[in-house]
């Protein structure tokens, strides 16, 4: 025999229970599991045994100062890159032509990853000519900004180039948690795009804006680069990288570069 109030809280804990384990199962549907992993995302994107480590920088100029400002870095830029003290290399140094108006932007590879950044920031500070260099550039500027990079395993390496050559950097505004899926997809894609050696570099930013790729292109001229993109879509595969790669992008954005006549890359 099982009294009425006894009766009463079993069925009201059975009640209970049922709910608790709908409840549960409900928001076992929206919550997302995380499989545990041994590396970060970078290390599994980026060419490990080389340790390049890289860093952009993009300088908005007085439109009266360009002139002077590219005369500046030709004087002092070339000899940072080529004096073996400093662990640096210029990649390539470019105005902008299409895009942002009146903007320097700089590449710059440290061979030995961030060990040899803060060597060869320590070093510059004693150095009195770029000091200067510092101090007189600081005069021609509207804003700067960098970012600190790793290059995909994937992409070719930036090597000098003899010119004429525009150059595209073509940069991705990525959202969270998608960077492995890009770099999957890309993996593949770049085979595409080695057929007119118009592919220069690939990467990823590691500090600044994060989940930031950058995809750099050079071409002969503007008529080249739209004949060299439209033939892509002729070959078997593209509009299949290009239709699961849109989804991941929050916004991008395309410049065209003149490189200066310090840059290695012509």
């Amino acid at each position: 025999f099982i009294s009425s109030s006894v009766a009463v809280d079993w069925t009201a804990a059975q009640i209970q229970f049922h709910i608790s384990r709908e409840d549960s199962w409900f928001k076992s549907l929206f919550v997302r599991k995380v499989d545990p992993r041994k590396d970060a995302h970078s290390n599994l994107l980026t060419k490990n045994e080389e340790n390049n480590l890289y860093k952009i920088q993009f300088h908005n100029v007085k439109p009266e100062c360009l002139d002077a400002y590219n005369k500046l870095c030709e004087d002092v830029l070339p000899s940072i890159h080529a004096d073996k003290y400093y662990p640096c290399e210029l990649v390539g140094t470019w105005n902008t032509w299409y895009g942002e108006q009146d903007q320097a932007v700089h590449l710059w590879r440290y061979r030995g990853g961030y060990p040899a950044l803060t060597e060869v920031m320590n070093k510059l500070r004693q150095n009195k000519e770029f000091t200067a260099y510092r101090k007189e550039r600081g005069k021609m500027l509207l804003s700067r900004r960098n970012q600190l990079l790793l290059e995909f395993s994937f992409w070719n390496e930036p090597v000098p180039r003899e010119g004429p050559n525009i150059y595209e950097l073509r940069s991705y505004q990525l959202r969270p948690g998608t960077m492995i899926e890009w770099g999957n997809y890309w993996a593949r894609a770049i085979g595409y795009r080695q057929h007119n050696r118009e592919a220069v570099g690939g990467f990823f930013s590691q500090i600044g804006n994060l989940y930031m790729v950058h995809h750099l292109w050079a071409y002969k001229d503007l008529q080249s680069r739209e004949n060299t993109r439209n033939a892509i879509w002729q070959q078997e595969g593209w509009h299949e990288v290009v239709y699961y790669t849109v989804p991941l992008i929050q916004y991008m954005d395309s410049r065209i570069m003149i490189p200066t006549k310090a840059s290695p890359l012509q």
